[in-house]
């Protein structure tokens, strides 16, 4: 299931589960509006594994915990770090992004 961060809280979700996948967004990105559903769908096929989306406008300090330059990104943590992450709105990259994680 996909939460939407409401608080700028992220830094302890990401201490408090193993696997967490975060889409940065804002309500102005066309291209993160695209690829949310499809991050909400793929949010449901993955299990152990927590899917956030962030407003990186209204959560600033939520995003510092990756270098976010552009929207959409998403970014990757495991045990409380940052793995990996990437500026897509191809779900096919997004689904390689999250068997890094998934597969460990």
């Amino acid at each position: 299931m996909l939460q939407e961060l409401e608080t700028d809280t992220l830094q302890n979700i990401v201490n408090e589960n193993e696997k967490v996948v975060v889409q940065y967004g804002a309500t102005w990105c066309g291209n993160c509006r695209i690829i949310k559903p499809k991050m909400k769908r793929l949010s449901g096929e993955y299990e152990g594994i927590t899917f956030l989306y962030v407003d990186a406008e209204k959560l600033p300090e939520s995003r510092k915990l990756a270098s976010v330059t552009n929207l959409p990104t998403f970014a990757t943590f495991k045990n409380g770090q940052l793995v990996n992450q990437i500026q897509t709105n191809k779900e096919d990259a997004l689904k390689t992004l999250i068997n890094e994680i998934a597969d460990n």
